[in-house]
């Protein structure tokens, strides 16, 4: 005879719940989960999430992982019922990712990959939940001259010592705390390694160059790439990288890490003429030196996400540039202003 849930929908918890891709997995998991989303808003808006604030299933809490949370000081939490039921779920997405402000944010990152990873999953630990990490493609190093697919057996080299090494460095070093308080807790961990994505909801005037050519274009001004013609890179779309997500934590057992991405290549300055054409723009293309943040990046090898998944990204890059196009048009008014200003 089957068993009874204790519970009629698990609690999930999505730090960084307000960002560009955790306000979409928030979304995607309110389907048949009860979800607390934390997030500071550093480089994430409440936009992203308004439309879930009137879910009796959803509750927003304006928090900094990188300080201990305790649940008791929000009563709004009591329908939740914590202290019965805890988490069952915890994901994990909180980290500044800003390309035009990544200076002014290196310490927050550098405590969100270490001191902020530490918190949350000591959260995992006390509530016995799954736990999933967003990782990121940057573990791998930089594209490999050879221009192979990264295999999620590869380890990757880097200088540890760079300006952006906090979130690189940091990215492989939140993997190791994940699998050690697995490996010590028991606690079940799951990996994601998210390579570059897009999409509705990315910060606009931030320095990611996709958004800022669809403002461009909509304005008759160049599209600015940060770098010269050869830059290349793959992209995703947001809903697929969140359909991976909910898969991956939907594996009975963990599969180790799984890399998350598009295995198409394509040049930036491609990009760029589609997104003009797409806009009816007659910008034109101009090229500056890199940002920090922005960097030429290999691709991965889908065969773990294909074979233990069954997952493949399904949005074209047509369709997710039209659908991004039709949320800068909608949103250009409301553009962030820069970090500090």
């Amino acid at each position: 005879m089957p068993q009874k849930p204790i519970f009629e929908k698990p609690n999930v918890l999505v730090t960084g719940g307000a960002g560009f891709i955790g306000s979409f997995l928030c979304e995607k998991l309110l389907n048949d989960c009860r979800v607390v989303c934390i997030d500071n808003f550093v480089t994430s808006q409440e936009n992203n999430i308004d439309h879930l604030l009137k879910n009796q299933d959803f509750e927003f809490i304006r928090a900094d992982i990188n300080e201990p949370i305790d649940f008791d000081k929000y009563p709004e939490l009591e329908r939740f019922q914590l202290k019965f039921q805890g988490f069952q779920e915890v994901y994990h997405l909180a980290c500044p990712t800003s390309a035009k402000n990544f200076d002014e944010l290196r310490y927050q990152t550098l405590l969100s990959n270490s001191v902020g990873m530490r918190n949350v999953l000591e959260l995992a630990v006390a509530n016995k939940a799954k736990f999933f990490f967003a990782s990121s493609s940057v573990i791998y190093g930089t594209r490999p001259a050879d221009g192979h697919l990264f295999k999620e057996e590869e380890y990757g080299t880097f200088d540890h010592l760079t300006p952006r090494s906090c979130y690189d460095e940091g990215k492989r070093w939140a993997e190791t705390m994940a699998y050690t308080y697995s490996q010590v807790h028991g606690i079940d961990v799951r990996i994601g390694r998210i390579f570059r994505t897009y999409g509705p909801r990315m910060l606009l005037n931030d320095g990611q160059m996709l958004p800022d050519f669809m403002i461009n274009a909509l304005d008759g001004k160049d599209l600015v790439i940060y770098g010269d013609e050869s830059f290349r890179t793959s992209l995703i779309y947001v809903s697929d990288v969140v359909d991976a997500i909910v898969r991956l934590m939907r594996m009975p057992k963990d599969p180790g890490p799984v890399n998350i991405g598009s295995d198409y290549d394509i040049r930036i300055a491609d990009v760029a003429k589609k997104i003009a054409e797409l806009t009816g723009s007659s910008s034109k293309i101009g090229f500056e030196a890199p940002l920090l943040f922005m960097s030429q990046l290999g691709l991965p090898d889908l065969t773990r996400a294909k074979d233990q998944l069954g997952w493949l990204p399904l949005v074209s890059l047509e369709a997710g540039l039209k659908h991004s196009i039709e949320y800068t048009i909608a949103h250009r008014g409301l553009l962030r202003p820069s970090l500090g200003k």
